[in-house]
């Protein structure tokens, strides 16, 4: 077999493709680049070269720098039928809570449950603690207020199951809104006031209940005063008869 120390351009190529088939998880150049005895900076070259042969022959498959690392992934081109086909037999898949959920956290972290909880509506516990099973989000710290509340962010996996290179490459949800009403919701959202709309809401809630209530609700509260009026009327009997 020809010595790694000593390959030459192509046989480094095809080196570096058969380590990336192996690998589950995105490969930083380097590392690449130890395991066959090169320097870094030409197993980089190789991969980009490699990046560039795929995208221009029109691959099935292509390779992309996500998430501080090199993999290989499905060209988008035939996402259906291979979603079709995963799909089949993928019992893991997220579902749509669970998709919801890891948007919320993806472009609102660091969030905690109750962060969540008010952009969607909905406890996300049990749905929380799902994707961190899967490796897609993970604890990163608690608030700093009296709560302590743990918060959440997305992980290394995250990045690299949708293709990104880092949180920056999300697209803006903005673009998905379907008007500019929805466009500020989106807005109001991610800018932090979920929480405090939230109990603005419920507060407003309350109220309007208790002017629909009107009579009822301040006729709830008239036993009491009477039944507080009846004691001290009784109490001054009381001391009457105690002064005679």
């Amino acid at each position: 077999m020809q010595d790694l120390e000593h390959l030459d351009h192509d046989s480094l190529k095809g080196a570096l493709e058969a380590l990336l088939l192996v690998s589950t998880d995105a490969v930083p150049a380097t590392e690449l680049s130890k395991a066959l005895g090169v320097a870094p900076s030409e197993a980089a070259g190789a991969l980009a070269e490699l990046a560039a042969e795929y995208s221009d022959a029109n691959r099935g498959f292509q390779l992309r720098e996500v998430a501080g690392g090199w993999r290989l992934f499905t060209h988008p081109a035939y996402h259906d039928a291979v979603e079709r086909y995963v799909l089949s037999w993928d019992t893991r898949r997220l579902s749509q809570a669970a998709l919801e959920t890891l948007a919320v956290i993806a472009y609102h972290q660091p969030v905690t449950r109750e962060g969540v909880k008010a952009v969607r509506g909905v406890n996300s516990d049990g749905v929380i603690g799902s994707l961190k099973e899967k490796g897609l989000v993970r604890e990163v710290g608690r608030e700093r207020d009296r709560s302590h509340a743990m918060q959440y962010g997305t992980t290394r996996r995250f990045l690299e199951t949708f293709g990104l290179r880092s949180l920056r490459d999300l697209p803006p949800l903005e673009d998905f809104a379907p008007d500019e009403e929805s466009k500020r919701f989106i807005r109001e959202r991610l800018s932090g006031s979920a929480i405090s709309s939230t109990l603005e809401e419920a507060t407003a809630d309350i109220e309007e209940e208790q002017e629909l209530l009107g009579d009822a609700f301040a006729g709830d509260e008239a036993p009491g005063s009477s039944e507080a009026e009846g004691t001290d009327g009784a109490a001054a009997d009381r001391e009457g008869e105690a002064e005679r």
